[in-house]
């Protein structure tokens, strides 16, 4: 579980992290925003416990742990930092799965490389802002401010107000989660594990959760940055009727934009509580990898 880097070649930095046995099916893990490469350690004693046999491997995308910021980036320009990991630990076809904000860059990834990408999980993923009635549900402190700033820097100003520079207020603006979110909220080791990674998420202070969200918004490329429609591998939609953070409605949304997606809907599940069904969604795929 080392951390290893890659120089682009435009002179960046993309850091990732590489979990599980060597032959476990591939998975690029496409973190949330806030998040890192770090992410998916706690699902990795997830696939160990149940015996899955998956190889999940966490990729920093630019402004973020150890991946050099890159402002004005978008969601489908991101594929080409998730393919030299591939090509450097030397993956031929591989699944994605991405979380919350992830969510779009595994779909974005599926798009543009289908020769690679076998399948798809997105989990508890935002959808198309572009969709009015999705960005308008959206929450605002950690949305509409960042859409409606004059610009990047003032962006990152009004960000680093309310998180903190290096992210410590971010627990106290989650006030109405699920039952079942907070239930994982309250575990120690998952607390322990979240502080443990707040560093790597802040690595730069707040500028990868704005470039994401200028990458996203609605008055940016957001997913017109890639052809959603273009999708043709298997893609399983899997989200929590209960999540606060991104309402069920958009996984609907996506799976409109994707008609042959499978939704999975979790009625009591929330935003955090949904890992384990994403773990074995990916297991679904792998069956048949």
């Amino acid at each position: 579980m080392a951390d290893h880097t890659l120089k682009m070649p435009d002179g960046r930095t993309v850091g990732y992290c590489d979990y599980g046995e060597p032959g476990g099916v591939p998975v690029l893990w496409c973190h949330g925003g806030p998040g890192s490469r770090k992410e998916p350690a706690g699902a990795a004693a997830g696939v160990a416990d149940a015996s899955l046999d998956l190889r999940l491997i966490g990729i920093d995308r630019p402004g973020y742990g150890l991946s050099t910021p890159q402002p004005g980036r978008t969601i489908g320009g991101w594929c080409s930092d998730a393919l030299a990991v591939a090509d450097a630990l030397g993956l031929g076809r591989f699944l994605t799965a991405g979380i919350s904000t992830g969510g779009g860059y595994a779909l974005a990834l599926a798009a543009n490389a289908p020769e690679r990408v076998a399948g798809v999980v997105a989990s508890c993923a935002n959808t198309d802002m572009h969709h009015a009635p999705a960005a308008e549900g959206m929450p605002g402190v950690w949305n509409h401010d960042v859409w409606n700033a004059p610009d990047r820097e003032a962006a990152i100003s009004l960000t680093q107000d309310r998180f903190g520079e290096d992210g410590s207020k971010m627990l106290g603006l989650f006030t109405d989660l699920s039952k079942a979110d907070m239930a994982v909220l309250a575990d120690p080791a998952m607390l322990a594990n979240a502080e443990a990674n707040r560093r790597e998420n802040f690595a730069f202070g707040v500028q990868g959760f704005v470039d994401d969200r200028i990458a996203d918004g609605p008055h940016g490329p957001g997913w017109r940055s890639f052809d959603v429609g273009a999708i043709e591998c298997p893609v399983i939609l899997v989200h929590g009727g209960e999540d606060t953070l991104i309402p069920v409605f958009m996984a609907h949304h996506t799976a409109s934009l994707i008609p042959h997606a499978d939704l999975r809907i979790y009625d009591e599940l929330g935003h955090i509580s949904i890992i384990p069904q994403t773990l074995m969604a990916l297991n679904d795929l792998a069956r048949h990898f």
